[in-house]
């Protein structure tokens, strides 16, 4: 990491802190229970995974947000995945998928929600990028139009459709 990139992080996270662990304490709910990893490990994970990137280029809080959201992401599907190498049996990790696939709870697997929101960002980027700020980055629908500088109605609208498409790649 660059010298310049060190301070950038470290004067950012104490700004950000509280609103990552609201982020990270939000999706562990939607977890099982007894899940090993606590809010503020992921969020510190999160963190000591944007401290390596060499060349940061967060334009704001937000987008920073946007950002550790991501890395939570990954962090849980490869600890999922983890586990389930671990484990030999094929046990995989579900998670209860809230206002994704549909307005009641949704048993979904990890690895699946992680192939079809890897397949829905391959198909339309802000989609993906939508479902992972408001999913995995617990953000409101004006938050997500603030950072994406989008109007709320356009999220919404975008939002139905990314889980309407979700829902149905989950369920085939």
């Amino acid at each position: 990491m660059s010298d310049q990139a060190r301070p950038a992080i470290d004067d950012l996270l104490p700004v950000v802190y509280d609103e990552l662990k609201r982020v990270a304490a939000a999706y562990m709910r939607r977890e099982q229970p007894g899940r090993t990893v606590q809010a503020t490990a992921l969020v510190h994970e999160a963190y000591l995974r944007l401290a390596r990137e060499p060349n940061p280029r967060w334009q704001n809080r937000a987008h920073f947000c946007a950002i550790a959201a991501h890395a939570m992401r990954q962090i849980l599907v490869e600890q999922a995945r983890a586990r389930r190498r671990l484990k030999r049996a094929g046990d995989r990790q579900r998670v209860t998928l809230v206002d994704v696939a549909q307005p009641d709870d949704v048993d979904v697997d990890l690895e699946d929600l992680d192939e079809a929101l890897t397949r829905l960002t391959a198909m339309d980027p802000e989609l993906g990028r939508l479902v992972e700020l408001r999913y995995f980055g617990g953000l409101s629908i004006e938050e997500v139009a603030a950072v994406e500088e989008i109007s709320p109605a356009t999220v919404k609208r975008r939002w139905s459709t990314a889980r309407a498409w979700l829902k149905k790649a989950l369920t085939e």
